[in-house]
């Protein structure tokens, strides 16, 4: 073993969770101290007494003691053990914990690995919003198999936004448009009930919302995308697909906003996945 190794001190961090935010700040701290170096050794997921007892057991006297934990009579434990050893310790979250109980004027949870549990919350959002974006508009038929939850539809009938609103919920949603007189991705039909919506929308409205989005572009409205007749037989043979090849829910967007459409999707899902 290396000498120099044997004559750092060492820094045992201790956490209820995973133990990274003590470490954090443990390096960030060893910064201020240029070259002088330590040994961490960091413990995670201590949550019991007597796995508090078992660390300290290993501690030599000349160790450093650094540990975050939310429960309060785990805290005191490893206090009261650790200074009947006279072991040099430090408790990160107390001192914080007490002042923003006098500020917010409530108690902490004491609930361990919140911080985890939201960092994975956030990067199943971030990862279910790139999700939406390569498989929006049926870009990626192939990954469709992977999504929790797809919109088929018309054109215009709020599947991208809807498909925002469920990702930022972290859902990975894809969307597929239908064309008028072609047959949706097999892949569809197989998938158990749960995964697919269908969005409808009152014809006049699809109409309106079509000529004013082609307006905005500055594009002319002719052709059968913005024909009434057309757009009546679109919805129509969209609705008639629906009724008569699945048994996807239908859902009809034409009053409702794009987050109670979400909304009700989810509802919609939770009732078809506690079926037995």
């Amino acid at each position: 073993m290396d000498p120099k190794a044997l004559s750092r001190p060492t820094i045992y961090v201790i956490s209820d969770a995973t133990g990274n935010t003590a470490e954090n700040v443990v390096r960030a701290a060893l910064l201020q101290f240029g070259h002088q170096s330590a040994q961490l050794r960091v413990f995670p997921q201590v949550r019991s007494r007597e796995r508090i007892d078992d660390l300290l057991a290993q501690v030599p006297d000349d160790a450093l003691l650094v540990f975050t934990l939310v429960n309060h009579d785990l805290r005191e434990h490893l206090q009261v053990e650790a200074e009947r050893r006279q072991l040099p310790h430090v408790d990160l979250l107390s001192p914080l914990l007490y002042r923003l109980t006098e500020v917010l004027g409530t108690s902490p949870d004491g609930i361990p690995g919140l911080l985890h549990r939201m960092d994975e919350s956030y990067f199943r959002r971030i990862e279910a919003v790139e999700f939406a974006v390569r498989n929006d508009d049926g870009k990626n038929p192939v990954g469709l198999h992977r999504a929790d939850i797809l919109l088929v539809g018309v054109s215009r009938t709020s599947k991208t936004p809807v498909s925002a609103v469920l990702a930022g919920k972290g859902f990975k949603v894809a969307n597929i448009p239908l064309v008028h007189g072609v047959d949706p991705p097999p892949e569809l039909f197989a998938l158990p009930p749960g995964r697919v919506f269908a969005l409808t929308i009152d014809p006049g409205t699809l109409l309106s919302i079509r000529r004013s989005r082609l307006a905005q572009l500055g594009m002319d409205g002719q052709g059968a995308y913005t024909d009434r007749h057309a757009v009546l037989e679109e919805v129509q043979w969209a609705l008639r697909l629906f009724r008569t090849r699945t048994r996807w829910p239908v859902i009809d967007v034409t009053r409702m906003a794009v987050e109670e459409t979400a909304a009700e999707i989810l509802r919609q899902r939770d009732l078809l996945l506690a079926r037995p």
